[in-house]
């Protein structure tokens, strides 16, 4: 959520950043300045009224001690008078703050300097590349061919026991669904994170602290008997962990890492570019977040960019880096790096990774702060990336390494799948 002081500073310069993620509603800005005078003036209404009654009831005192006792009825009278104008009052504070708050959870973050423009994914830039694209014989099968043919994946057990977009994993499949996970926790760890098993459901605090709510509540599987929502990713629950807390300077950064299943509805989506594994709405993750000293948050972005980097580059398996533009960048995030790998036998390439620094947008929101080396209360920044989601990496995994005897896997995870192939 955005500072009002940071509206109010200069209003213009914000509606020229909401336009870079091509967010229409840029005359929210004024309503919420409008609504923001309101309160300042009801607020300063009460106060001057509370004084008065507080000056006057002092009086009253005064006047009981002097033996003036008709004085001080009259002034009793007054302070009755003037208590009874602090309700209604009090009353049209609260509605005008509800809807400063409604409004103000409207604007998106606001995206950073180093944001191009842009509206589709069309427009991001990719920043680099690394890995070899494989060369497939006419053979090669796409992985959803593959998994049928190791008998590893089972989509329509899947879809019996929940529905479509629910995958089965089973035998080898399974193992190295495990295998993945525990070598990605491993890594994080090795980097200084420390690891979490959060709850894979949330309230609405929490969900509204990481920006999941108002903005994406169609998106995710919602439990009304509980008022509970299934997790999209590991982020929410991780970073809500320091809600409504104050750290301290030498605490910070604060570095986490979590596996989780995640749950998304995708509603919507269809076509080719859903089939097999590349989109479904159970999935596995690990995430890493990280709660640090605003100065040095793009710093520790670039470290985290980095370190996803590194971890596919353990995988041997071909990618790219993108700067995604505004028009395609989430509603909470300032700056963006896209992690794709090149799927060779579908010859596309398969988003597995974002890595966001979401500045104070939801440190506000769910006031995380901290006291500095003066004392003074500061929000943290927030960042968090895919490190990494399993479904896409798996299907570049089995089509860019098939070879007549079966899927040779990269040598880094010979020892947590205890093999070298499926087959």
């Amino acid at each position: 959520m955005l500072q009002l002081q940071l509206l109010r500073q200069n209003p213009g310069q914000v509606k020229e950043r909401l336009a870079i993620k091509h967010f229409a509603e840029t005359g929210l800005v004024d309503s919420i300045l409008s609504l923001d005078d309101q309160r300042k003036k009801l607020q300063l209404e009460f106060d001057t009224t509370q004084a008065k009654v507080n000056s006057t009831s002092k009086e009253i005192g005064a006047l009981m001690a002097k033996g003036q006792k008709e004085e001080a009825e009259a002034k009793k009278q007054e302070v009755a008078t003037l208590k009874s104008a602090l309700q209604p009052i009090n009353e049209r504070l609260s509605v005008i703050e509800k809807q400063l708050q409604d409004e103000l959870v409207k604007l998106p973050n606001l995206p950073s300097d180093k944001v191009p423009a842009g509206k589709t994914p069309a427009d991001n830039i990719v920043i680099r590349e690394g890995g070899h694209k494989p060369r497939l014989s006419k053979e090669a099968l796409p992985h959803w061919d593959l998994i049928k043919k190791y008998d590893i994946v089972d989509f329509e057990t899947g879809a019996k026991l929940t529905g479509s977009g629910f995958p089965l994993y089973k035998g080898k499949g399974a193992k190295l669904q495990r295998a993945l996970v525990q070598y990605f926790l491993d890594f994080n760890t090795k980097a200084g994170y420390t690891e979490y098993l959060p709850p894979f459901m949330v309230n609405e605090a929490s969900a509204f602290g990481t920006g999941q709510l108002p903005d994406k509540e169609g998106q995710m599987y919602y439990m009304p008997a509980d008022n509970f929502y299934m997790i999209p990713t590991a982020e929410v629950p991780v970073t809500n962990i320091y809600r409504d807390e104050i750290l301290k300077e030498t605490d910070l950064p604060v570095k986490m890492t979590a596996y989780s299943p995640c749950f998304r509805r995708e509603a919507g989506s269809f076509g080719k570019d859903v089939r097999g594994l590349n989109r479904v709405h159970q999935f596995e993750k690990v995430e890493i977040v990280q709660l640090v000293y605003p100065a040095k948050s793009y710093d520790v972005h670039e470290e985290m960019v980095a370190h996803v980097e590194k971890l596919l580059q353990t995988l041997e398996l071909p990618y790219r880096v993108l700067n995604l533009c505004g028009g395609d960048m989430s509603f909470a995030s300032a700056l963006t790096y896209d992690f794709e790998v090149y799927s060779a036998a579908q010859e596309r390439w398969l988003e597995v990774s974002s890595v966001s620094n979401f500045e104070t947008y939801q440190t506000n929101r769910m006031k995380i702060r901290f006291k500095d080396e003066k004392g003074k209360t500061q929000l943290t920044h927030s960042l968090n990336g895919s490190s990494l989601a399993l479904p896409r990496i798996v299907a570049c995994l089995l089509e860019n390494n098939q070879t007549p005897g079966g899927i040779k896997l990269p040598e880094i995870l010979h020892p947590y799948f205890g093999g070298k192939l499926i087959n």
